[in-house]
């Protein structure tokens, strides 16, 4: 059992074996893989928060880890918009007082849907209410549908309440959705939807100096493969020890020098120091051009000018 700092005085964290302590009894959860903690997920959560504070009750996550895809189709890595870390500060930030991690491994994924309720919703966390989305399936081949879920809670004594989607013009926030936004640079939308800039935490790597040379030092992160962020220029922001700094980023193959693997290159506005080793986030607020292959120096220098005057204005 571990703790998170959050808005909350307390957000506890239940892995698999822990005992649900006398603080988090009796809880009403809200249920699902919550990638992105984006307003759909939001909604689930505020629902079950205001729920459990109306019959003085905790509210509390479950979700999985990993993604359920990772296990089931393991070749096919899956863009997370939030590693689980990230993914628990966040729901540490929703008024949430805790969360269970459940491990989906072999022995979950072989667990009907019926046992999972019995073992997991009504044995393990005895749950006084269940929030889930509309399209929330659980179980041994997606045999668990909302309309089981709430004919299980009758069987079991307790409450059910499914969430509709959320819409945003018309169309469905999801966190398929937001990544094909990301995939296409649109990364303003993918915001919108998640109710925040898109962020990516990684470690400061060693790189080629280069951008030192050229006028511009980077810090330079290399993410996880499975990112589909699209290639190209972007106005960020990165937090240094509590403060947020502006900047500038390319994300891609560096195509004018080496096309080599996808690196994530940051030049942060009016400041100097030694960021290597340390984890950052940056968040990603503007997309300015795809990334491209220039002749020479020269007119590379010229375009790093442009893009560093473009990321200031968009993030003014």
């Amino acid at each position: 059992m571990t703790h998170a700092a959050s808005s909350s005085p307390s957000f506890t964290v239940l892995r698999n074996g822990d005992a649900l302590p006398p603080a988090l009894a009796r809880p009403v959860v809200a249920i699902g893989n919550f990638d992105g903690v984006h307003r759909g997920h939001r909604a689930v959560i505020s629902i079950a928060v205001a729920r459990a504070r109306a019959l003085g009750r905790p509210a509390l996550a479950v979700t999985f880890e990993p993604h359920p895809r990772a296990f089931f189709r393991p070749s096919e890595p899956i863009f997370r918009l939030t590693p689980e870390p990230l993914k628990l500060r966040r729901l540490a930030e929703t008024g949430l007082d805790g969360a269970a991690v459940l491990a989906f491994d072999a022995t979950l994924a072989a667990k009907d849907a019926e046992s999972f309720v019995a073992d997991i919703l009504v044995g393990r966390l005895d749950v006084s209410m269940v929030v889930a989305g509309y399209d929330f399936h659980f179980g041994k081949g997606r045999g668990g549908s909302p309309i089981f879920l709430r004919e299980a809670g009758l069987r079991h004594g307790f409450a059910v309440e499914i969430v509709p989607p959320l819409l945003d013009e018309g169309a469905q926030v999801s966190s398929s959705v937001i990544r094909a936004a990301l995939a296409q640079g649109r990364v303003e939308q993918a915001a919108h939807m998640l109710g925040a800039p898109f962020e990516i935490e990684a470690e400061v790597i060693h790189g080629d100096k280069r951008g030192r040379e050229l006028g511009y030092p980077t810090a330079n992160m290399r993410l996880d493969p499975a990112v589909t962020l699209a290639h190209g220029i972007y106005a960020v922001t990165v937090e240094i020890d509590g403060v947020r700094h502006k900047g500038v980023a390319s994300f891609g193959r560096r195509p004018t020098f080496d096309d080599g693997a996808p690196r994530l290159e940051t030049f942060i506005f009016d400041w100097h120091g030694d960021l290597y080793g340390r984890v950052l986030p940056v968040a990603l607020h503007a997309w300015l051009r795809p990334e491209l292959k220039f002749d020479g120096i020269d007119a590379l220098i010229a375009q790093m000018d442009i893009d560093s005057a473009n990321a200031r204005a968009a993030l003014d």
